[in-house]
């Protein structure tokens, strides 16, 4: 479900820490008194900064028959402010050896920087600048546009977006969940300057951020410069609207018919929201049915057993207010209904059979042992803490993950297995030559599933 565009405005070497235990994180937190929420860590190992900032500024704020809005509004933040052009500020960050990069996503915004310590304050001024003066010139609103676009249609061509974008359309109609990040060839010929600029000053307001800042400096130095560097940005409303509720839709099967010798296919249905209280147990049960790679279930039965396709995966993609469970894999038009049928049976089995001991201790061993590589460099941990702030998990949330993982029980991998593993519901995606797959009768209706 998840669909962040990022956009980077220029390179520099990523910072790598050593595989690193999760105390060693340190997390800080403070709010400063325009309302923005800091997380630090300070990380010595070498004299960079890195700057993550989250902003709930993403496609779901958009107001409908504008989609793309957000998208080419984050893209154009590093495209001209107040005090410098597009090319002054291209010309700053080669100066400081800088990276600046946005992107856009269906609940947030965010901007990240990583630079040397000693060009921390002209950093801060060019981010703070970027948050609080952009300009959205025409010109660079034009070449933006046309970017995206072009974009949009080489994907069009793309047979695992399509059945992407047609299975989350699918899942959330009449919802922002369902509608592409960075919209249709049209919705964005549709977007221009007083839009952005409305979307902008309304969105892009401290209170309603997170920034996160990791490396050489210390938890008071950075609410000190932060401080400075950010007081004239103002503060928004106190509230950006109420939470969605996205229903999900009906089960279905949707063919669509392209010249291809392999079948792109999504089965899967609703999930959960990223903070419901089953989601560390799902995890455990979803990496063995389809998310532990080689050594699941699905990949097993699907590739190994039968040969039908190259690869297959599960995943339960969580957001702050809705989920998804999605089944993704390619196989040849004439074994599509196959795979499919191998596929459900496999989450049929998961349901009523849970796993062994031997595949709980595996998956559990992995997603505890995996943790600290999730971590090993600045620009990670940065976009780590955003993310646990953004989720309200807790700034001990890297110390509780491996005791919350362990404590999974194969009874909680029945239980949420069969609560959570809907076959009834699934919505099934098939791209591909629909004349070669042939897809069986009860398919088309959903029956037989």
């Amino acid at each position: 479900m998840k669909k962040l565009i990022v956009v980077c405005v220029a390179l520099v070497a990523a910072v790598f820490l050593p595989p690193t235990s999760e105390a060693r994180l340190s997390p800080r937190k403070a709010v400063l008194q325009n309302g923005l929420t800091v997380v630090t860590s300070e990380q010595k190992a070498l004299p960079m900064v890195t700057l993550s900032l989250l902003i709930e500024a993403g496609s779901r704020f958009e107001p409908e028959g504008r989609e793309g809005l957000a998208n080419v509004a984050a893209r154009l933040l590093t495209y001209g402010t107040k005090n410098r052009t597009a090319l002054e500020i291209s010309e700053t960050l080669d100066f400081l050896g800088a990276t600046l990069s946005t992107g856009c996503g269906e609940e947030t915004a965010s901007v990240s920087m990583t630079l040397l310590k000693k060009d921390l304050a002209a950093g801060l001024q060019l981010l703070a600048e970027i948050l609080s003066a952009s300009t959205f010139p025409q010109e660079e609103i034009d070449r933006q546009k046309q970017s995206v676009i072009a974009s949009i249609r080489a994907r069009e061509e793309d047979p695992g977006h399509v059945a992407q974008l047609k299975f989350i359309a699918a899942l959330f109609p009449k919802s922002p969940y369902g509608r592409p990040v960075e919209g249709t060839a049209d919705s964005v010929k549709r977007v221009d300057r007083p839009g952005l600029l409305e979307f902008y000053q309304k969105y892009y307001r401290p209170n309603h951020a997170i920034l996160t800042v990791v490396g050489d400096v210390s938890h008071q130095e950075a609410i000190d410069r932060l401080g400075k560097a950010f007081r004239p940005w103002e503060k928004g409303a106190a509230s950006v609207g109420p939470a969605p509720r996205p229903a999900a839709g009906a089960p279905t099967v949707i063919k669509i018919n392209k010249d291809l010798t392999q079948a792109n296919i999504i089965l899967g249905h609703e999930g959960v929201p990223r903070a419901h209280p089953d989601y560390y147990a799902i995890q455990v049960m979803n990496y063995i049915l389809g998310g532990g790679g080689f050594s699941s279930r699905l990949m097993e039965s699907i590739r190994n057993q039968r040969g039908l396709a190259y690869s297959v995966y599960s995943a339960f993609e969580p957001e702050k207010y809705a989920g998804s469970f999605q089944v993704s894999m390619q196989t040849k038009n004439e074994s599509a209904s196959e795979a499919i049928r191998v596929a459900a049976e496999e989450i049929r089995k998961m349901r009523e059979q849970g796993a062994t001991e031997e595949e709980l201790k595996a998956a559990k061993d992995y997603l505890i042992g995996s943790f600290p590589l999730r971590l090993d460099t600045n620009r990670k941990v940065a976009a780590f803490l955003s993310q646990v702030e953004f989720f309200g998990l807790g700034l001990d949330y890297p110390e509780r993950y491996p005791v919350i993982i362990r404590a999974v029980t194969r009874q909680d991998v029945l239980r949420v297995a069969q609560r959570y593993l809907q076959p009834e519901k699934l919505i099934v995606v098939v791209v591909a030559d629909q004349a070669k797959a042939g897809l069986k009768t009860p398919l088309d209706t959903g029956k037989g599933l």
